[in-house]
């Protein structure tokens, strides 16, 4: 995809060699002759590089380049100025331009501008990505289990396609950085990764989130809005929990796979987009299109390549590999000396069950390294992790529990204690509470103990 360029400068002629010459560098070239109509179509679609002159009617460049940074426009700006008025120039680099071009315009000063100004960009992107990846806890799939080679293998060729993709897997599996890696290793990998959790936003707010709204299409419009979809144009746009929308909403993803093109709320025009569409669900879409709940045709759409990750609890021999990673991600992070397990610790992890999967196990080896204030993790440590929990179950505020709550805190507590203790061996522990094994699995499941309670 070339990239593009927007020229706001009211001289026809001006327009027009800029145009000519970019286009012939192979530049997507656009064209408008105000400040007013080039803020206009950057509300409607995202640019580059921005040749903006200082001296136009109406709004002038000063004024435009303002409302650009206001709204945190990403595109490099380049100021077009007459002689005499480099000084004003000068003044707009301090307020955020990139560059800018005196006229009489050399047009070969042009293109090496333009190339530079998008170099930049593109290393600004980069340093954002790369932080990024530094910050993001789940930029690594960890684990050489079968499993995960062959999930490894589905994400290589889900990433060298241009198909959708749906990814399934119970909570906490790891679905957001699958698909974090499959954008990474595509060719798409320099442009925008947006993300929209469907289920945590109200139903009758989702259109506008997504495609976004002009001033005026309702009350509280006081200005235009870009959606998510035109914010990844070019990208990749994420979206999390897809078997949770409406049929309205439905409708209009699927005319956004079949056509190409969003109409913002309040518009009556169309706009063309180009996005890869990676969907997330817990639940297998398929019975839900059986029971009608699910468009058939979007299913087809959309489910062209499914992957699934496996739970934690299917994997256990990536746990080992997963406690090193993270000890050492976390001791870098929170500037701690890097810490390391006993065996029988990490025994203890292999016998938990993992409920809340590869996020759960990541939380717990993160409070250690803020925990444990020794190099090295031991069973006796585990223990640690039930005080937050107990200080919880205080009765605060005089706040008197029932007798029978206060049994079945107790309850939960000290069961969570003795496994602790025991590295989460169930028969040990059922041996020292003269319970069988069977018993104490059922407690455990009734009572909704988890490592890091």
């Amino acid at each position: 995809m070339s990239d593009k360029i927007l020229i706001i400068d009211d001289e026809p002629g001006i327009r027009s060699s800029l145009r000519g010459i970019l286009e012939d560098e192979g530049f997507n070239v656009q064209a408008v002759a105000s400040g007013e109509e080039g803020l206009a179509l950057i509300k409607r679609e995202n640019f580059d590089v921005i040749l903006l002159d200082i001296w136009l009617e109406g709004l002038d460049g000063l004024e435009v380049l303002k409302k650009l940074k206001e709204e945190e426009e990403k595109a490099q700006v380049i100021m077009i100025t007459g002689h005499g008025s480099v000084e004003t120039a000068v003044r707009a680099i301090k307020q955020g331009a990139y560059d800018f071009l005196e006229k009489p315009l050399s047009l070969e000063k042009v293109v090496v501008t333009v190339k530079n100004a998008l170099h930049q960009k593109k290393l600004e992107e980069e340093n954002l990505i790369l932080r990024s990846k530094f910050r993001n806890k789940y930029q690594k799939l960890v684990g050489e289990s079968p499993v995960i080679k062959e999930l490894k293998k589905k994400i290589a060729k889900a990433a060298a396609s241009k198909a959708s993709v749906v990814i399934y897997g119970e909570s906490g599996t790891g679905k957001e950085l699958v698909a974090r890696l499959i954008h990474q290793q595509s060719s798409r990998k320099n442009k925008k990764f947006i993300h929209i959790n469907l289920a945590a936003i109200p139903e009758h707010l989702l259109p506008r989130e997504l495609f976004g709204y002009i001033k005026g299409a309702f009350p509280e419009a006081a200005s235009d809005k870009k959606g998510k979809v035109l914010l990844a144009n070019g990208g990749t746009l994420f979206l999390d929990e897809i078997g949770e929308i409406n049929p309205l909403l439905q409708i209009k993803l699927l005319h956004l796979l079949e056509k190409g093109i969003i109409e913002p709320e309040g518009s009556l025009e169309p706009i063309p987009v180009d996005v890869r569409i990676i969907a997330t669900s817990q639940v297998n879409l398929a019975p839900l299109v059986r029971a009608k709940r699910f468009r058939d045709d979007l299913f087809f759409k959309i489910n062209v390549l499914p992957i699934v990750i496996p739970p934690l609890r299917e994997r256990k021999e990536d746990i080992p590999l997963l406690i090193d990673y993270y000890l050492d991600y976390f001791s870098l992070e929170l500037g701690k000396k890097k810490k390391t397990m006993t065996s029988a610790a990490k025994k203890a992890f292999l016998n938990y069950s993992w409920p809340g999967n590869i996020s759960e196990l990541i939380n717990v080896i993160e409070r250690f390294v803020i925990m444990v204030p020794e190099d090295e993790i031991r069973p006796e440590h585990l223990s640690l992790l039930v005080e937050p929990r107990e200080l919880q179950l205080t009765p605060q505020n005089n706040h008197i529990l029932s007798l029978k709550e206060a049994i079945l805190h107790f309850e939960k507590e000290y069961i969570h204690r003795r496994l602790m203790t025991n590295g989460w061996e169930v028969k040990r522990t059922a041996q020292e509470l003269k319970v069988t094994p069977q018993e104490l699995k059922e407690k455990i499941r009734s009572l909704g103990i988890r490592i890091a309670d």
